[in-house]
């Protein structure tokens, strides 16, 4: 009696289990189709050489820069060359003490303003800076609402996050066509 009962437990058990793998799995297969989801990237750095925003942008901050180095270096030389006029008519003895102190004064001060001018520059062109790397990810993310909404992408990542990935997924062309299209160069960045 033990042995049937034994062995009708076991099947019992058995069926129970199989019911309960079968619903498992529809379960499972339920889930794997809610769950699927679909991805896309784009190429950061395409999006920077190939979008024309970041394109003029890049060239605006190039003149900047290179506007306030040329003026550095003149101002630089400026001062340079005072120095060496300095350092000689103290030589040749043409100035008197208090003649070469108050000279001396005034270079160092035309060097502190050197240095200041230097500092404000620099903080210009970084907050120039600043202000296009929040203009350009405010640019790219609201395409890419408006890009996802007939997409219906549940990710679009950076490829650079990507260790591994299938070129598929890759929408970074049509992501830079919709931008190019989509930009309206500013009077500033037309007439340059």
């Amino acid at each position: 009696m033990k042995k049937i009962f034994t062995i009708a437990a076991i099947a019992a058990l058995t069926l129970s289990a199989c019911d309960n793998g079968q619903q498992n799995d529809k379960t499972a297969e339920k889930n794997t189709v809610k769950n699927e989801l679909k991805i896309a990237y784009v190429v950061a750095d395409s999006l920077t050489t190939q979008y024309k925003f970041a394109k003029d942008f890049t060239a605006v901050l190039e003149k900047k820069q290179k506007n306030s180095e040329a003026t550095l270096n003149a101002k630089g030389q400026a001062l340079q060359s005072a120095v060496q006029n300095f350092q000689q008519k103290l030589q040749q003895n043409e100035y008197t003490r208090e003649r070469a102190e108050q000279v001396q004064r005034s270079l160092q001060k035309q060097e502190q303003d050197l240095n200041i001018l230097q500092q404000r520059l620099a903080a210009e062109l970084q907050n120039e800076q600043i202000k296009y790397m929040k203009a350009f990810q405010d640019s790219v993310r609201n395409f890419l609402k408006d890009y996802n909404k007939s997409k219906k992408y549940d990710l679009i990542l950076d490829k650079s996050a990507i260790l591994e990935g299938n070129d598929t997924y890759d929408i970074t062309k049509d992501v830079i066509n919709g931008l190019n299209k989509r930009y309206k160069p500013a009077k500033e960045t037309k007439e340059k």
